[in-house]
């Protein structure tokens, strides 16, 4: 292990937002439950079910937005049209309901704001600071804003956001393919990158597309499952990489 936590022959870094360079998942955690609970409490009257952090963590948490809306749905027996991207929040489709916590997603951060984990935009400047490359890698439309609102821009050579994968037609976590085409576009063969992902669809995404190194940040306690998605290492935060050997938790690929 180098200095910074990575195997060696690691020569690019390819980081998840919501969760790893923002601390912005609780808010997209928020604003899908109450877009959720709107409509169940609207389809199934006050007896509904509530939707859970479970539900986030299985369901919705590292997909793109569509995506999240099906699998949450389908798990609740709830079949709804596709409509498009265009439809607005109060359509009963999954772009609808999509688009309603896009709504919900964006005035939380215009109230509060967007708040960087410093520890990780530290060890960014070091990682880079080695010669290794970077890119940000994140389902979320509103990927470049964010970085824009806490000047982080310029600390990586390569977006694939989603703006990005709806352009090429990019499946979203925990397919691969976002993050292979940002190895690709910084030149590194996934063997010789490391991926920084919080979700449970990250891990999956990094452990299909033979990444040489897949990172675990555990805001939440849930190590074990993401072990058991794919971690080579789970640490509940990147400080805790500049001394390897002492995350929260350690030890070989489970798989």
């Amino acid at each position: 292990m180098t200095d910074l936590g990575l195997p060696d022959g690691i020569e690019a870094c390819l980081f998840d937002l919501d969760g790893v360079v923002t601390n912005t998942a609780v808010v997209h955690a928020a604003a899908w439950k109450e877009m959720f609970d709107a409509f169940l409490r609207e389809r199934d009257g006050e007896g509904f079910t509530p939707f859970t952090a479970a539900d986030y963590d299985a369901y919705v948490d590292g997909r793109p937005r569509a995506d999240g809306v099906r699998a949450f749905l389908g798990s609740r027996g709830v079949r709804l049209p596709e409509g498009g991207p265009d439809d607005p929040p109060t359509a009963a489709t999954v772009h609808g309901l999509g688009n309603r916590k896009n709504e919900l997603l964006l005035a939380r951060i215009r109230t509060d704001g967007v708040e960087p984990y410093d520890s990780t935009l530290r060890y960014l400047r070091a990682v880079r600071a080695r010669g290794l490359r970077t890119a940000i890698v994140s389902s979320s439309a509103n990927c470049r804003d964010v970085l824009r609102s806490i000047d982080a821009e310029d600390l990586f050579d390569v977006r694939v956001d989603g703006v990005v994968a709806a352009e090429r037609g990019l499946p979203g976590k925990p397919a691969p393919d976002t993050f292979l085409a940002a190895a690709r576009e910084l030149g590194v063969e996934p063997a010789r990158a490391a991926v920084f992902e919080d979700a449970l669809a990250g891990m999956d995404a990094g452990r299909a597309g033979g990444f040489g190194h897949v990172v675990g940040v555990d805001r939440v306690g849930q190590a074990a499952a993401l072990y058991a998605h794919g971690a080579d290492r789970v640490v509940g935060d990147l400080s805790e990489l500049g001394t390897p050997g002492r995350g929260r938790v350690t030890g070989a690929r489970r798989r």
